[in-house]
């Protein structure tokens, strides 16, 4: 009798498949709503340079307005709420500032806003820049904090919930949800913003619902994260809040005096810096170079996300099985940087839409193998009390990337008007990732931290 309560205690609800895997898709759709709304306005370009009076380099200030805010240094303000006030209180603060933000950013391009007062304020200052871009980056910059916070939030869920599981599948699950977004928001935006009398008004507002939905999923997730702290403080484990184990700002040093998180970080920005940025302005590149219609080019785009889905799953699960996570980050920055190269120079001499699918397609095998391999490697190298500010650091050292490309994408395209000398500086950041990747590799065979091991024990 007495051994059954024991082991009835000892079973915890992350034990129960169905548990975990519950909790994995109720923060995934949280995370699915924000890249749909990260990348809504992405096949809008042309439009809302033709419906707001916006041009190639308002569309990039517009761009990096999702994270000013986070490399000001929101985001190292975020790690520490997350490490003191657990992923609960953090992931519903999360959760409601991309929900502000999409709303500041839809008021900005609706109807509403076109004529006010507060519209006709806006222009009268830094005339270069229309006042819907003000506000909608203003906005984005909201949406920004709370989308980073949140995927930071998402990655120590994970860590805790799969903890000696299949963290790496679950890790690459959450990412393929998420980038399923991605393409979602490629046909549903342009279908939204339809073909007669066409708006961007519409999309924006489709999507600023989605994360209210968004918000109440991550809100029952709390529910069962509460039961499951309850389970472990009965069997004796240590929980978020234990003061014993409290996260202090001294504990900083540790993250910042580390050769591998420097190491991850660097890679982590070059790499990110070549992808998202351009998945601002690939529909327009295809637009031009193919000469096709918006909707054409981001029903193309939409195809850079489903090898990225289909594979990262499997691969999650091979980390977990076989390991070789450094040696994965090496081929996934040679296939970015063979995938830009061909943007620059092999599309614009044959203008396929099958080789534009195929590059694609090709690059989100690289989208794949890099983050499965990069975001479960972390808990490996720093220890569990700070993981959520290490989580954080490196997403701030990301933020300055995800900030200022964009920005010199938009400056550069103002100047050249073609997207030759853009492709070129987006495989030059994956050179550099794939000497880092080297590095990265050289420095775990030193230390033995296991990036090269399994997870599964």
């Amino acid at each position: 009798m007495v051994k059954e309560t024991v082991t009835a205690v000892q079973m915890k609800l992350n034990d129960k498949a169905w548990a975990r895997w519950t909790v994995l898709i109720l923060v995934a759709l949280m995370m699915f709503f924000g890249y749909m709304f990260v990348d809504v306005m992405s096949p809008l370009k042309s439009l809302i340079e033709t419906e707001r009076g916006w041009n190639s380099s308002t569309f990039g200030t517009y761009a990096a307005g999702e994270y000013i805010l986070n490399v000001c240094g929101f985001l190292i303000l975020a790690g520490i709420i997350l490490d003191r006030m657990g992923v609960r209180f953090t992931g519903v603060l999360s959760a409601s500032l991309m929900f502000v933000g999409a709303c500041i950013k839809f008021y900005a391009v609706s109807d509403w806003f076109v004529g006010s007062a507060f519209e006709t304020w806006l222009n009268s200052w830094w005339v270069t820049l229309p006042g819907s871009a003000k506000l909608a980056a203003f906005g984005f910059m909201i949406f920004g904090c709370g989308c980073e916070m949140a995927g930071t939030t998402v990655s120590k869920i994970l860590a805790k919930w799969f903890k000696g599981k299949e963290m790496a599948l679950a890790m690459g699950l959450e990412m393929a949800i998420a980038r399923l977004g991605v393409f979602a928001v490629m046909w549903i935006s342009p279908l939204l913003a339809g073909k007669i009398d066409p708006t961007v008004v519409k999309p924006v507002g489709f999507c600023t619902a989605l994360l209210l939905i968004g918000l109440i999923t991550f809100v029952v997730f709390t529910f069962m994260d509460k039961k499951f702290d309850q389970q472990l403080i009965a069997c004796g484990e240590k929980v978020e809040d234990d003061p014993e184990d409290q996260f202090k700002v001294a504990d900083l040093k540790d993250i910042f005096t580390s050769k591998m998180f420097w190491l991850v970080a660097l890679l982590c920005v070059l790499y990110y810096s070549a992808i998202f940025p351009f998945q601002r302005y690939a529909p327009n590149f295809i637009e031009e170079t193919l000469k096709v219609d918006n909707a054409t080019a981001s029903g193309l785009f939409s195809f850079f996300p489903i090898l990225a889905m289909v594979l990262t799953p499997p691969l999650g699960g091979f980390l977990d099985k076989k390991g070789k996570g450094a040696s994965m980050l090496m081929v996934g920055a040679l296939i970015m940087v063979a995938c830009h190269l061909s943007f620059a120079f092999l599309l614009p001499l044959f203008p396929s839409k099958v080789l534009a699918v195929s590059l694609i397609a090709i690059l989100g095998v690289s989208f794949s193998l890099v983050p499965a391999a990069l975001w479960p490697s972390v808990p490996k190298i720093i220890e569990p009390k700070i993981l959520g500010s290490a989580y954080c650091l490196i997403f701030w050292v990301q933020n300055f990337g995800l900030c200022l490309v964009p920005v010199l994408i938009g400056e550069v395209l103002q100047i050249t008007n073609g997207y030759q000398a853009p492709m070129i500086i987006f495989a030059s950041f994956g050179v550099l990732a794939f000497f880092l990747s080297i590095l990265l590799k050289i420095e775990d065979k030193k230390k033995g931290y296991g990036l090269e091991e399994a997870n599964i024990k």
